[in-house]
Parts: structure tokens; C-alpha cells; sequence
């Protein structure tokens, strides 16, 4: 899936969770515009590349199942509604990710849905999203999605060469992302994203610019492309190690990156984020609240969530995550309370992604003259009213920018 919206495998440190969840004294709930993301941990396979907080029904093990998960999501909704107290929190946009959530029933994405309305309100205009892997929908499950209230789906897509989805263990065939294109849009569904990775050992330009043109020509209106990471612990990297493929080359991402704004761009998709383009009216508005440090509770094993500048995750195995919802406990495993300053470098580190660029006002003096000196290398340039945003050159350094950026 994309590795925007899987939950990664290792927790961060942090201090307990009171079991009934109660948020620090003084936490500001409600000043953020507030969202809403909901994990789905299982797969049916493990691609070779993935070190998500997902698992297989062979890794599952005891006290765990997919048919039981919704009820166990839904106790966690009504569990925040309690949490967060009476205050007014209408939610602005929901994402349902993993894993593979269209593994479960379009009945069971369904009602963890309406637990979200019932408990919280959905804001007019809602941007409600699942992530899918093209083979685990038909055209049936995708109406009573839309019928159940979504208004947009996530492909991962990845590539349209066989071999490339060789590589990355992926179980669907090239033209089936293009098919479910197809029935989602027939479903009724406005807004369709696919995501692509590019530098996966054996890729050619030829094969990027393929997957680049078969998701402009499904009528699309939003591509997300990220340049493949390998992660120890998986197979992928194993592989590396033992000499079977050959590492990513920095240089050959690169060429991808470009070679994805040029193609994106010339068929009239905008970046607004460093790995996002969009058609107008498309960009994801859910991680646009991620990248302006709005508000979200996260539901299901790992998921993290951020209120107010407390910051908390979730146990990661679906059976302790269950056992502690039965017995009406928090399923937090630990949090953090960020500082002032600790909110600010996050405001710049994420804000900075951005094509609207981060306002100077959050720079420290340091960090203007840094970024002044980016302008002067041509890898930022001034944004409308006091704002720097990255060029082009800038994104493929975005890292090293944003470093200087939050001193």
C-alpha cells in the first residue's frame, strides 16, 4: 500500500497511557482542524518490500481475527468520543489504510464509517478515503463503498511492468490497477489516486515512464510516486544483502523523480507535496492536515495519533490491541507531549514539503538565513507573502534543505 498511509513497524520511546486514556490537564482539544485515520492491519500476502504494522493470516497467530476487527475499531471511535469529551469535533476528512482494508467486507469499512458520523459528525464536504489493492475489489464491493459514504480510493499500483512487480512481491497483475480504475470511477467515485514506486532493482526508464503513462491515461486525478526504501527486516533487503538484486542507486531516484514531474506536469497534474500531484480539486486533503499538524485520532494496532501536542501510539498486535478495548483500557501503548519548540521544527520540517511553501514566520534567525541562502541557490524561491517554497533541484534535496531549515 502507500507509504503514506500504512502504519511503520517500530514505536518510537515515551511515558504511559492512563488506562482511560484522559489527555494531559490543559490539552487544547478542538483549536485544530480535527481528522480522523483508521488502520486495517491485514494482508493476504506480505510484499517483500513492506515494514508496515500489517499482518498475514499465518502471522497472525492466536487471539486475533480479521472477521472480529470492525467491532474492535468501532469500540475505539466510541472510546475517543468518551476521550475527547462533548466538545464539537465534526471530522474534516477520514482515511482508512493498512495493510489491505478492502480485505475486509465493504459491510465492516462500512460501520466503522458510521461509528466516525455517529460519534463525531462528519464536516459538509467530508474527504472520506480507503486504500485498496486492486486485486481485493470488484465492482460490487465498490458501490456499497461509495453507497456507504466514501468519496475517494487509493490504488497501489506501483508499476506496470511484470517484473518490477516481481521484485516488490505484489499479487496483482499490471493491467488490473487500470481495471479497477475503470469500475471505481463507473461506482461513482469522483476521485482516484494511484501510487507508484519508482527505483526498485531491475527498473528501467522505460518501465517508469509505462506506469507513468498508464496512470495519466486511467483518467486519474491524483499520482502519488515514492522512490522505493528498503527496510531491514524485510525480504527486500535480504535479498540486497545476499547479493540477489542490487541496491537502489540515489542517483537513478533522481532521474525517476524528474522524469515523474515532467510527465505529471506536461499531462497537467500539479505537485503539492514533494511525492503528490494532483489534477485542481484532487490533492488529498487528508494528508494535507498530517502536513499543516492539524488534529487526528488513529484508530486500530500502532496507529498514532495527535491532539493538541500530545502525541500517542497504539499497541501493535491486533490481540493485545483487542484485549485492551474488551476490557474498556486504552490500547495506547505510550505517548509524548511535545514542547512549543518540538511543534515549530515539525510546523517547518512538514510545511516545507509543501508547494505553498512554509511561512518565514516560523523560522528562527538561523533557519531564515539558510533558507535565504537555498534562494540563492536556486533550490527555494520566495511563495506569495513572506513564504519559501522548494524548486525543483530543492525537492530532490528536500532532506539536507529542511535540515538548515530548523535550526
Amino acid at each position: 500500500m502507500s507509504q503514506t498511509g500504512g502504519v511503520p513497524s517500530t514505536p518510537p520511546a515515551g511515558e504511559p497511557v492512563p488506562a482511560d486514556g484522559s489527555l494531559p490537564e490543559g490539552t487544547a482539544v478542538g483549536e485544530r482542524p480535527f481528522s480522523m485515520y483508521l488502520h486495517v492491519p491485514y494482508c493476504r500476502t506480505r510484499c517483500g518490500y513492506c515494514d508496515f504494522n500489517t499482518y498475514t493470516a499465518t502471522e497472525l497467530g492466536g487471539g486475533a481475527s480479521q472477521a472480529s476487527y470492525a467491532a474492535q475499531a468501532v469500540a475505539e471511535i466510541r472510546f475517543a468520543r468518551r476521550v475527547l469529551g462533548a466538545v464539537d469535533l465534526p471530522v474534516r476528512t477520514v482515511f482508512v489504510g493498512g495493510g489491505t482494508p478492502t480485505l475486509l467486507p465493504a459491510a465492516d469499512l462500512a460501520a466503522m464509517l458510521a461509528a466516525v458520523r455517529e460519534e463525531f459528525g462528519l464536516a459538509p464536504g467530508a474527504e472520506v478515503t480507503t486504500e485498496a489493492n486492486p486485486d481485493s475489489v470488484d465492482p460490487a464491493a465498490l458501490a456499497a463503498l461509495r453507497e456507504a459514504g466514501f468519496t475517494r480510493i487509493s490504488f497501489g499500483m506501483q508499476s506496470s511492468a511484470p517484473h518490477v512487480l516481481a521484485v516488490l512481491e505484489r499479487t496483482h497483475t499490471p493491467g488490473r490497477a487500470l481495471a479497477a480504475v475503470g469500475e471505481a470511477r463507473a461506482a461513482g467515485f469522483a476521485h482516484v489516486s494511484l501510487d507508484l514506486i519508482y527505483g526498485t532493482p531491475g527498473e528501467r526508464e522505460v518501465d517508469f515512464a509505462a506506469s507513468l503513462a498508464d496512470a495519466v491515461g486511467s483518467g486519474v486525478d491524483h499520482v502519488s510516486a515514492y522512490a522505493l526504501i528498503v527496510e531491514e527486516g524485510t525480504r527486500l533487503a535480504a535479498r540486497i544483502r545476499r547479493g540477489e538484486l542490487a541496491p537502489p542507486d540515489d542517483d537513478v531516484a533522481a532521474d525517476r523523480y524528474l522524469q515523474a514531474e515532467a510527465a505529471l506536469t506536461a499531462a497537467g497534474y500539479d505537485w503539492y507535496e514533494v511525492s503528490n500531484w494532483a489534477r485542481p480539486g484532487g490533492a488529498c486533503r487528508h494528508n494535507l492536515a498530517y502536513w499543516h499538524s492539524a488534529d487526528w485520532w488513529g484508530i486500530g494496532p500502532g496507529a498514532h495519533s495527535h491532539v493538541g501536542g500530545v502525541r500517542w501510539w497504539n499497541v501493535r498486535h491486533p490481540a493485545a490491541y483487542g484485549q485492551r478495548l474488551a476490557a474498556g483500557a486504552s490500547p495506547a501503548q505510550a505517548r509524548e507531549v511535545l514542547s512549543a519548540e518540538q511543534r515549530r521544527v515539525e510546523d517547518v520540517m512538514l510545511r516545507l514539503r509543501l508547494a505553498d511553501g512554509v511561512p518565514r514566520g516560523l523560522l528562527r534567525p538561523a533557519g531564515r538565513v539558510a533558507l535565504d541562502d537555498a534562494v540563492a541557490r536556486g533550490l527555494a524561491v520566495p511563495a506569495g507573502v513572506d513564504r519559501v517554497a522548494l524548486t525543483l533541484r530543492g525537492r530532490l534535496l528536500a532532506d539536507a534543505v529542511t535540515r538548515d531549515a530548523v535550526d
